[in-house]
C-alpha cells in the first residue's frame, strides 16, 4: 500500500527551461533537479528546451535550483494557469 500511494503521490511537473546550448547542460540540469527532495525522475530535453520531472517537489524549488545554476526556469503549467486568469477579467 506504500508503493501505491507513494505513485498516487507523484505529480509531474514540465518546466521550460532556457540557456542550454549542448548536452552537457542537459545532463547538468538533469543532475541538479535529481537531486532536489521529493525528485523521483527528472530528464530534459534539450531540443525542446524542457525538463520534466516526476515527484513531490514544488515546481518553485525545481526553478530556483535550475536558476541557482546559471540557466532560465519557469513551471509551463503555471504559465498556463496564469493564461487563464488573465483572459478571465
Amino acid at each position: 500500500m506504500n508503493q501505491q500511494e507513494s505513485r498516487q503521490s507523484h505529480e509531474t511537473t514540465i518546466l521550460s527551461v532556457s540557456g542550454m546550448t549542448c548536452g552537457g547542460c542537459a545532463n547538468t540540469v538533469t543532475r541538479i533537479l535529481s537531486r532536489i527532495p521529493g525528485v523521483a525522475k527528472a530528464t530534459v530535453d534539450i531540443k525542446t528546451g524542457q525538463a520534466t520531472v516526476r515527484g513531490t517537489a514544488t515546481s518553485a524549488d525545481l526553478v530556483a535550483a535550475v536558476e541557482a545554476a546559471g540557466y532560465g526556469a519557469r513551471d509551463l503549467e503555471a504559465d498556463v494557469e496564469e493564461g487563464v486568469q488573465d483572459g478571465h477579467h
